[in-house]
């Protein structure tokens, strides 16, 4: 056994004595060293490594050899395999390494101790990365379709992210949609990346519009796109007067289209054109 691992012979004859034999299940336990602390606790910045120390105390009369691993946070133990005699507490040292480029914020994990036979001990662990905190976030790839409109949101800062999503869609006749902020049921951690479909039963049969979703969070994060389309009924326009008639609507709302409400270009103007499908909307 490594000198790293202390085992100490423990007077517990007294304490056998007095209180019932121990039986298999609880011959042995596992708890912070020292005494008085439920579970560990570590602190750091990033690239920084913390110590402590676990007990694993043997109250039976046959010695138990006990294997330490740890989940949740990198943690690396002095010795992985303790063999702790009768009446022995065993003092194992252990190491939490905080990565490099971890995000500020709380961590969990567990150290857990498993004998021969399968039984375990586990001591919640918390992890808090200390550093300065950024809230950030993208709103990328809208995309308007014929059953809703589709995106992507991405943490791009340092803190987890619960954003609030507002909708504006104008036409060419016209607002079609003002939804007021309301929040989405996504939680983004730092560096994820969610993608999400806003449903819009009611779209225009007949319109160009352009869409614009801002996203927020607290902390200050915020961010806008935008996204044009172009419904048309194919069916209903082919049958009422053919290809001429297609071709009419379409002229229609592509050149109206290419103003929007506040006097400014479209985001048509900001994409390459590409012809309605026959669903109806084209991006």
């Amino acid at each position: 056994m490594s000198s790293a691992v202390r085992v100490l012979c423990l007077s517990l004859l007294f304490l056998l004595a007095a209180a019932p034999v121990a039986t298999a299940a609880e011959a042995w336990t596992v708890a912070p060293s020292g005494g008085g602390r439920p579970s560990f606790y570590a602190e750091g910045a990033p690239g920084t490594v913390q110590q402590d120390t676990v007990s694993v105390t043997n109250r039976g009369g046959e010695p138990v050899t006990v294997r330490l691993q740890g989940t949740g946070v990198p943690i690396a133990f002095a010795e992985g395999a303790v063999r702790i005699p009768a009446r022995t507490r065993a003092e194992v040292p252990f190491t939490v390494t905080v990565p490099p480029g971890t995000a500020p914020g709380d961590r969990s994990g567990e150290i857990v101790a498993r004998d021969a036979d399968g039984r375990a001990r586990t001591v919640p662990l918390r992890l808090r990365v200390t550093g300065p905190e950024l809230s950030a976030l993208t709103v990328e790839h809208v995309r308007v379709h014929a059953d809703g409109i589709t995106y992507e949101l991405v943490n791009r800062g340092t803190t987890a992210l619960a954003p609030s999503l507002a909708i504006r869609a104008d036409g060419v006749f016209g607002r079609l949609l003002d939804r007021a902020p309301r929040p989405l049921s996504v939680d983004l951690p730092p560096g994820s990346r969610t993608k999400l479909t806003e449903p819009w039963p009611d779209r225009p049969a007949l319109d160009a519009v352009d869409v614009r979703l801002t996203v927020t969070a607290a902390g200050g994060a915020s961010d806008t796109a935008r996204a044009s389309a172009r419904f048309v009924p194919w069916d209903a326009v082919a049958g009422a007067g053919g290809f001429v008639g297609a071709a009419g609507a379409l002229f229609v709302v592509r050149h109206r289209g290419r103003r929007k409400p506040d006097g400014g270009e479209s985001a048509e103007s900001e994409q390459p054109y590409r012809k309605a499908e026959l669903t109806g909307a084209g991006t």
